[in-house]
């Protein structure tokens, strides 16, 4: 099952959460909503400056594990290499691709760091 690993912060960049989902639209709209979930609120960390997708759950829990452990100048570092600016990725047009396809009722998972 596809899996992705992303980094959010805030509007000011003071925060950086590392986590794991496997529908990235889902978890978007659920960080937007509740947005004070993890940090403070009036820091909304709803913006998604960076995520990997991974096809196997056991490596996509392996590479948040290795990025959680990471410094925050090198979380910085692997944003800058993928979205220079720090735009928010999940406003751009084509972010169709974390949702996951299925009907019915099915279990949502996010872990964070």
């Amino acid at each position: 099952m596809k899996q992705f690993v992303y980094i959010l912060t805030d509007s000011n960049r003071e925060n950086l959460h590392v986590g794991l989902t496997h529908d990235l639209k889902y978890t978007m709209n659920y960080y937007k909503d509740m947005y004070s979930l993890f940090f403070d609120s009036h820091k909304k960390a709803s913006r998604l400056v960076y995520f990997e997708e991974v096809f196997s759950m056991d490596k996509a829990l392996e590479r948040f594990k290795v990025i959680s452990e990471y410094t925050r100048s090198q979380k910085e570092r692997i944003i800058r290499s993928n979205n220079s600016n720090w735009i928010d990725l999940s406003l751009q047009s084509n972010f169709e691709f974390g949702e996951l396809g299925l009907s019915g009722s099915h279990q949502k998972q996010a872990l964070a760091s």
